[in-house]
């Protein structure tokens, strides 16, 4: 039976795998909640058999439940949960090698442009930045570039790539193409079915949706980089606890929800931000003024909760942070609550200046990750703010 990702979300296909009996492999006695394995190994019913598990570094049953559970939301043939995003990342990166080359989009989420800088580069990995959402991306294709990393939309600034298209231009010059789903979910957009061959996210935002834990994901539906994920996340050992696997797999179960009340706060937002006069621009590709509005509609399920405004001055977009009562100064997105982050200082703080600024990131630049409160309460507050 084909479930609808709404019940994805609640219900994972059951395992067909049964004992000699006949009877179901494991049941877990019914548990509605799947159980917390808090275990770091397993025994040996006798020499040569096993339970399926050996030692939790290597797997264990909670996180697999929920890398299965990620899997079929986002299309692919396997997933793999690690201790946050940044670890993900830093796994998928250990498929290349010295010597290759990556075309990266130039606006990034701050950290992983610190990782490629600071970690790829000293592993002799090279990059060429430019905007994936607008530049001819064909005339910076060498011999050694095997992949194209972008995000859609990107952080902070909300430009929209093409993902089928730039995924036409991978396979044509066999090159991977990885798709930061993190903004998205794979409730509003699945890349791999656009073409993509991986997916990653920070489940710490959207997936877990509470900010009370740290997690990441790399889903693929390519068994050749399976395989090498496969013996990577054993080898390198960030795979995901068994309490914070639990975490997010309870957070799922209400990330339909989640995202349809927060996007619908976001639209109501902009469309209150753009009547301010203190408010210069806002970036939002719900607003059929966004240069990647037709894109998103034709690519993903809706507009996602992410938003970025601008104030006419730095000092009024400081005084925003510090009037602030319902809406909290805080990093990170994705979580019930909503978040205004300061990009400059915060999430792209590592970011050149000259960079930030040529991506559009200027001092007075704002970015909201929009929950699901009330919106009256939140227009109310932001105008509050607005007003010192």
């Amino acid at each position: 039976m084909s479930l609808s990702i709404e019940s994805k979300c609640l219900h994972l296909e059951k395992d067909e795998a049964v004992r000699e009996d006949g009877k179901p492999a494991c049941n877990h006695y019914g548990s509605v909640s799947f159980p917390i394995y808090q275990t770091a190994t397993y025994a040996h019913p006798s020499v040569g058999n096993s339970t399926g598990f050996d030692y939790s570094r290597l797997q264990n049953p909670t996180r697999e439940q929920l890398e299965k559970v990620v899997c079929q939301l986002e299309g692919g043939i396997d997933a793999f949960a690690l201790s946050s995003g940044m670890a993900a990342i830093s796994l998928m990166m250990e498929l290349f090698y010295p010597g290759d080359h990556i075309i990266a989009d130039s606006d990034l989420y701050g950290g992983s442009i610190r990782l490629f800088d600071n970690v790829s580069a000293k592993n002799a990995i090279s990059f060429t930045r430019v905007n994936c959402a607008t530049e001819n991306l064909e005339p910076l294709i060498k011999p050694e570039t095997k992949a194209i990393y972008i995000e859609t939309p990107t952080n902070p600034m909300m430009n929209v790539t093409d993902i089928a298209k730039t995924a036409r231009l991978a396979k044509k010059h066999g090159l991977l193409l990885i798709v930061d789903n993190t903004f998205m979910s794979p409730y509003f957009q699945n890349p791999l079915a656009l073409g993509a061959d991986i997916v990653i996210h920070s489940g710490t935002k959207y997936l877990a949706g509470h900010n009370d834990t740290l997690a990441g994901f790399i889903v693929t539906n390519r068994a050749d980089i399976q395989e090498r994920l496969r013996f990577l996340i054993k080898t390198t050992g960030a795979g995901l606890a068994p309490f914070d696997s639990w975490l997010v797999l309870r957070g799922i179960k209400t990330l339909p929800i989640r995202m349809e009340k927060a996007q619908e706060n976001a639209a109501k937002i902009a469309e209150w931000l753009k009547k301010q006069k203190s408010v210069v621009r806002v970036i939002y590709p719900g607003l059929t003024e966004h240069p990647g509005h037709e894109v998103m509609k034709k690519q993903a399920r809706g507009f996602g909760a992410m938003l970025t405004f601008q104030t006419d001055t730095t000092e009024h977009a400081l005084s925003v942070l510090n009037h602030v009562k319902l809406i909290q100064y805080a990093e990170s997105l994705g979580g019930v609550e909503t978040l205004i982050t300061y990009p400059t200082t915060q999430t792209h703080a590592d970011v050149p200046e000259e960079i930030r600024l040529k991506n559009g990131i200027t001092p007075a630049t704002l970015r909201l990750s929009v929950g699901i409160e009330n919106v009256e309460d939140l227009i109310n507050d932001l105008s509050q703010a607005l007003s010192y």
